[in-house]
């Protein structure tokens, strides 16, 4: 069985180990590196993973290695293990976002192998949405291994392109704030109304929720034609509805998006 290791002991590569042991990975094939103790040491207790200090001890241990680190410090880790480790044979899994795949090996010192991904923070639950997009270096079985890694956190999609990270990112990567901000929002209406925060907070998110799987499980309707289905000709939901679209909620959100795409392209030059 391949043995994975994750650099970096922050929630996602906690949401994905975790996910991985759920699903019956073998917890003694995961190893996680991280400078300080308090974090591996609660992923070994809650998990039963091994952990060390080393970030070389984990790549060594694994053959799958999973780059959980912030994007500056990327290409640090990189060398540190390419200068050290014979890593032909090791595939490399990137979930920062701003690292193209050309910095990555660059660092790497050559044609590794190497997956990027963008996974989101729902991916802590197993509800996450990863883009994902491999090297030409990358074997048929590092890409399964690397498709099953991610499985475990969510849902995942093949990118055909590497730019369409940058198109995941303004997506799904930074899309959980998008319904944040929109549930606060409601949230706070909620308690101008006079609900309780409890209840204010329980009317909001089981709202969220239900809308959510609303689309799960409709999978032959549109949402544009399940939003048609809330809204009756000069209702309630009709007059919410106008008032989104007269304050320009559509433009609003491409004009958001695109902000993200423009500041997710930024990050990938300045890190050059």
């Amino acid at each position: 069985m391949n043995k994975v290791a994750f650099i970096g002991a922050g929630n996602m590569n906690a949401g994905i180990i975790s996910g991985l042991v759920r699903s019956g990975f073998n917890a003694n094939d995961i190893m996680v590196s991280n400078p300080s103790a308090g974090k591996r040491e609660a992923l070994k207790d809650s998990l039963g993973i091994q952990e060390t200090a080393s970030n070389i001890a984990a790549a060594k241990f694994a053959d799958t290695i999973v780059l959980g680190v912030k994007p500056h410090l990327i290409a640090d880790v990189c060398q540190e293990i390419a200068q050290q480790l014979d890593i032909s044979d090791k595939c490399f899994i990137s979930v920062a976002a701003g690292c193209t795949m050309a910095q990555i090996q660059k660092a790497l010192g050559g044609n590794a192998s190497v997956v990027r991904t963008m996974p989101n923070t729902p991916s802590q639950l197993g509800l996450g949405m990863t883009g994902m997009y491999a090297s030409k270096d990358v074997s048929a079985a590092q890409k399964d291994m690397s498709e099953q890694l991610m499985q475990a956190a969510g849902e995942i999609v093949w990118l055909a392109e590497e730019h369409q990270i940058d198109h995941i990112i303004a997506l799904s990567g930074s899309g959980p704030a998008y319904f944040f901000l929109f549930m606060e929002a409601m949230e706070k209406q909620a308690l101008a109304y006079g609900f309780s925060p409890e209840m204010s907070r329980k009317i909001v998110q089981q709202t969220a929720l239900g809308a959510a799987n609303m689309v799960v499980h409709n999978n032959e309707l549109s949402i544009g034609q399940l939003r048609e289905n809330v809204t009756s000709k000069g209702g309630t939901t009709q007059e919410a509805l106008r008032t989104f679209n007269e304050g320009g909620l559509p433009q609003l959100v491409t004009k958001a998006m695109t902000a993200a795409l423009d500041r997710a392209q930024e990050m990938a030059q300045n890190n050059q």
